[in-house]
């Protein structure tokens, strides 16, 4: 096998996991996922059924991915968020046909505690705050917090917040320059 599986995680057949890729303590990888290189998934983490996930991904402990989630390359999804799948959910109605499909782009970051509410897709290297609840599509780069979660400023790939001189260019602590154009962040 060229990924780890801890001896408590369970990986049923019919899944895809790539070469690098570990996945710890009590997770359970259901059929037809498929798991991208060098991943890591924490304690007590369930993925699928039919979920893709990208390569380098991250995602830390009590963290459920489920059917209708796509989770592109560079992801980080903290420990304890929750994705939903269905709008408006009862107990006494089956709904798996409605499942929403949820998109997560490349680079992006979601904070402990957050959920993401189905339907929507969250925009690249966009970071999502601990404990927001996203109920609508999230712009690339933008940073978001509350409940609902609202953007309250711009983040570069590093993952900073960026500041705005007054040509309206911001700089990175990685050397990296961005403007706002047309209401979106461009790396110029």
């Amino acid at each position: 096998m060229s990924f780890f599986t801890h001896e408590t995680a369970i990986v049923d057949e019919n899944v895809t996991v790539g070469e690098g890729t570990k996945i710890w303590h009590f997770s359970h990888i259901l059929s037809g996922t498929k798991i991208g290189k060098n991943c890591s998934f924490g304690q007590n983490c369930v993925v699928g059924g039919d979920v893709t996930v990208g390569n380098g991904v991250k995602v830390q402990n009590n963290v459920s991915i489920y059917k209708g989630v796509e989770v592109e390359d560079d992801v980080f999804l903290g420990p304890s968020m929750v994705f939903t799948n269905v709008i408006n959910p009862r107990a006494f109605i089956q709904r798996k046909e409605e499942f929403e499909p949820t998109l997560l782009k490349k680079g992006c970051s979601i904070g402990a505690n957050a959920t993401i509410v189905c339907g929507v897709t969250i925009g690249e290297y966009a970071l999502i705050g601990s404990g927001a609840v996203v109920n609508r599509d999230v712009k690339a780069y933008a940073l978001m917090v509350g409940v609902p979660a609202k953007q309250i400023g711009w983040v570069g790939i590093s993952g900073n917040s960026l500041e705005f001189n007054s040509d309206n260019i911001a700089l990175d602590s990685d050397g990296k320059r961005y403007a706002i154009i047309d209401e979106k962040l461009k790396e110029i």
